[in-house]
């Protein structure tokens, strides 16, 4: 464990660590006079906001909320578009009644959005037919397209990715007010893909039910729902860049601490969890509630040592770990790891994210996900904490809006020949609509299952 208290820390106390995932930019001067620039800009969520959801992710540690997190699995400038992101909000929100009505709990809407620019590379380079460049990082830092230009870290990029999370924040704020109500109706949702499920009546009477309970709460209230509730969207991103994170990582009038007040739920992955290097160090001194990646070489040892050192206060929604194990081997490394928690009497908010231990190849070398072993992981998870006496408070998705062909699988039966049709991501294989709103009626059969 570091031997730093909390009064040695500092937004920038990072950078006596070692940072890893980190460009190397060729003109250091042009890096610090755009940090310069991003640190004079407005914050981009406010740190009531950032409370709040403090709080909501306290009331899912406790049972009384659930946590829905999902968007892209890197942003695109390109796709900073009303229709790109009002599809994203839209499959969000139709999943979110799904659970609402199925869990019997209000849920914690949580965008992969407004800031997910960065993306970790398991190599600084990437070669083809000879000639070795920069790896894409995201468009934060660098473009895909394999060019000398094109791959070299762009400082310019970070005032881009602040004004394009401006932008989609003040959409996504602009629909939560208003304007909305209609996404929310079942009779508005495309669901002629569910014919083609085994389940498809079930599924159906869950629709019919939605709507009707909906129906029946704007009768007796004599107003639409929209009227009566507004619809809340934070955002979240993985908190990678850190010279980035630190421009936008302030004080606050009248309030004791230091908040990142570019996002409202920055996560740590992976590959940067070392608690004595740079990422590790930034994430412990800020006030946000964070989120751990938790993978499938994670020993109950270092999970112990990362809950100390990022929650030692054991501060109610402070820590939510996200756990991405795979579907072949969650049953053996999730169950140690919920009884170090409970030894330790430690609250955390457990999440699953089935997405990310299930990657894989085709033959023809694209990468995607099967929708079972998706399924599968997430099932498991559910069974796994009623089993330990936990609670499985949140779910973790890559998907999209988009009626994308990057996933096999899912009732409209995609196989490896149909990617190619429709495959868009630029790093990870995501949920289409269809195969995320199926997901979500998943989730509320396997809840029901399991409690009746």
């Amino acid at each position: 464990m570091p031997t730093d208290t909390a009064s040695s820390w500092s937004p920038s106390s990072w950078r006596t660590r070692t940072a890893r995932q980190q460009p190397t930019y060729p003109d250091p001067d042009a890096l610090d006079a755009a940090l310069r620039k991003v640190d004079r800009m407005p914050p981009l969520v406010t740190s009531w906001e950032v409370d709040n959801l403090k709080e909501d992710l306290a009331r899912a540690e406790a049972g009384e909320r659930f946590l829905l997190q999902g968007g892209d699995c890197a942003e695109s400038f390109d796709d900073c578009t009303a229709d790109v992101i009002t599809s994203r909000l839209k499959i969000m929100l139709q999943m979110s009644l799904v659970l609402t009505y199925g869990l019997d709990a209000k849920i914690v809407r949580v965008g992969r959005f407004a800031g997910q620019y960065a993306k970790p590379r398991s190599s600084d380079t990437e070669t083809r037919d000879g000639t070795t460049l920069p790896s894409y990082r995201g468009e934060i830092i660098n473009s895909p397209e394999f060019t000398e230009a094109s791959r070299t870290p762009d400082p310019q990029r970070l005032l881009k990715a602040y004004t394009h999370s401006g932008l989609t924040l003040n959409l996504v704020r602009a629909l939560s007010e208003g304007g909305f109500a209609d996404l929310r109706h079942p009779e508005y949702w495309n669901v002629d893909f569910m014919a083609h499920s085994p389940l498809a009546n079930e599924y159906q009477r869950l629709v019919d039910d939605i709507g009707t309970a909906m129906r029946f709460i704007d009768t007796v209230a004599e107003q639409a729902l929209d009227a009566m509730e507004r619809v809340t969207f934070y955002t979240s991103h993985e908190a990678l860049l850190l010279p980035y994170e630190e421009a936008l990582t302030r004080t606050v009038p009248h309030k004791q601490g230091v908040y990142n007040l570019g996002t409202h739920l920055p996560w740590i992955g992976k590959r940067t969890n070392d608690p004595e290097e740079a990422h590790m160090e930034y994430m412990r001194g800020i006030k946000n509630p964070i989120g751990l990646k938790v993978g499938p070489d994670m020993t109950p040892s270092q999970l112990r040592t990362l809950v100390r050192h990022l929650d030692p206060d054991d501060e109610p929604g402070r820590l939510t770990l996200i756990t991405r194990f795979g579907a072949d081997k969650i049953a053996d490394r999730l169950p140690p790891l919920i009884n170090t928690l409970d030894n330790m009497g430690h609250s955390v908010l457990w999440c699953c994210d089935p997405m990310h231990g299930n990657t894989e190849r085709t033959d023809g070398g694209i990468k995607t996900r099967r929708f079972a072993n998706i399924l599968g992981e997430l099932e498991q998870a559910f069974e796994i904490h009623a089993a330990e006496g936990s609670r499985l408070g949140g779910v973790h998705f890559e998907l999209t809006g988009e009626n994308v062909t990057e996933c096999i699988g899912g009732a409209r039966g995609l196989e490896a020949t149909d990617l190619e049709r429709a495959y868009k991501s630029l790093v990870d294989p995501r949920l289409n609509y269809e195969q995320s709103l199926e997901i979500a009626f998943s989730v509320v059969r396997k809840y029901r299952n399991l409690h009746g």
